[in-house]
């Protein structure tokens, strides 16, 4: 069952890996420190969407052209869909929420545990690359950009033990664990589907770019409501089931 949802697995032991360095470590990492880290992560987060984007554009020039095609089209309805929705907007109360309980936190608040277990749960759970590396591990067994994640949310944990202390911040690793391998579990129950139909590419395509997005807003180079785009994933194979249809 593990070997279905590694990129999970990865993500929850990063959180607790950066729970345990944060209360071991005397001091947090400089700001030179953090800014190399999101160097270094961004680029990686690039390689990686640019490889998965590669993947789903495969094939003759005719095939590519088509590829590229359903991507800016799946990428176009699912912004539109998303903000139909209010998907980033919902995010962004999320994070607010977990923002303003964490100015508010005390270090000798008696409920500390209850309240760095709800922020951190809320932040961890929140961002849109644990849902892309959700649904790319339960189709792929691509663990990669759940791998960025892990990285990400365990120097969060290290910053948030030092207020919160290292129990409730380890334990979010629970709540991140049941969601992104829910997730992944679900879509893999699909993958027989878009397998058999020729879909999983313009998936991957998707996926691609939209992990490159979240390069570009690691290293603070573009603000990318990535919220909004999220339909994609739903959009590209329908809209390449469409295309079949009409040529066939």
């Amino acid at each position: 069952m593990l070997t279905g949802i590694t990129g999970t697995v990865l993500n929850a032991v990063g959180i607790l890996i950066g729970s345990l360095l944060g209360l071991m470590l005397s001091r947090q990492f400089s700001a030179p420190s953090q800014l190399a880290w999101r160097g270094v992560m961004g680029i990686v987060t690039i390689i990686i969407g640019l490889r998965l984007a590669w993947t789903g554009l495969n094939g003759s020039s005719l095939q590519i052209l088509r590829g590229l095609v359903v991507l800016v089209l799946a990428l176009m309805a699912g912004r539109l869909t998303g903000r139909l929705l209010h998907i980033q907007k919902g995010l962004n109360r999320l994070g607010q929420y977990a923002g303003g309980r964490f100015a508010q936190v005390r270090r000798d608040d008696p409920n500390r545990f209850n309240e760095g277990f709800v922020v951190c749960a809320v932040l961890f759970c929140a961002g849109p690359l644990g849902i892309i590396g959700a649904v790319q591990d339960g189709l792929m067994g691509n663990w990669q950009p759940l791998a960025v994640k892990m990285v990400m949310d365990g120097l969060a944990a290290m910053g948030f033990v030092t207020v919160y202390g290292s129990a409730g911040v380890a334990l979010s690793a629970v709540p991140v664990f049941v969601y992104q391998g829910t997730i992944t579990l679900l879509v893999h129950r699909l993958e027989p589907f878009l397998q058999q139909n020729h879909l999983l590419d313009s998936v991957n395509a998707v996926s691609g770019m939209l992990v490159f997005c979240v390069a570009m807003v690691i290293l603070e180079l573009k603000k990318i409501e990535l919220g909004d785009y999220l339909p994609s994933l739903a959009m590209a194979p329908l809209i390449t089931w469409l295309m079949r249809m009409q040529i066939h």
